[in-house]
């Protein structure tokens, strides 16, 4: 079935993720517990996303230590479950021995994501206790990989500064 003619460009080609998913936990934490990223895809997305207009780098204000996160400057005035973790917050990258990333994303790309095999919507999202628009991306295994999910995290930056026209 075709991607849906309103998603943005880069979806429509959004190609299924190849082999089997990776472990993840089923509770919080919600971690990645298998396939994961090499350090050094790590490190080159973790570079990408500092690069991002409006954010400033930090740790996560709802996950372990190692985690780094970008919070959306300046604050906007409207701060929506849709569009962050927490805060100002919108997307974070967990340590070395996980590679996952969770970040809010518009309910037709998680959908897309989703399906495609990319990511899995957040236990706490799955309960109905935040919006569907939370879900951890999976680590890349590769560099083609990191070109799929670069675009993916560029999207909820965009969906982030979107809280800030109404």
């Amino acid at each position: 079935m075709p991607a849906h003619p309103d998603l943005p460009a880069f979806l429509h080609g959004l190609p299924a993720r190849e082999g089997p998913r990776p472990r993840t936990g089923p509770a919080i934490p919600h971690q990645q517990l298998s396939q994961i990223a090499p350090i050094e895809l790590q490190e080159e997305l973790w570079r990408r996303m500092t690069t991002l207009d409006d954010v400033v780098t930090g740790p996560s204000g709802i996950s372990f230590p190692d985690t780094r996160a970008l919070h959306l400057r300046p604050t906007p005035t409207t701060l929506t479950p849709e569009r962050f973790l927490i805060g100002t917050e919108f997307a974070h990258l967990h340590g070395p021995t996980d590679g996952s990333l969770h970040l809010t994303l518009p309910y037709d790309v998680v959908a897309e994501v989703v399906r495609q095999g990319w990511g899995e919507l957040h236990p706490i999202a799955r309960a109905g206790q935040r919006p569907a628009t939370l879900l951890m991306l999976f680590g890349p295994r590769n560099n083609d990989e990191l070109e799929i999910l670069w675009p993916l995290v560029q999207q909820s930056h965009t969906f982030a500064r979107s809280s800030r026209m109404g």
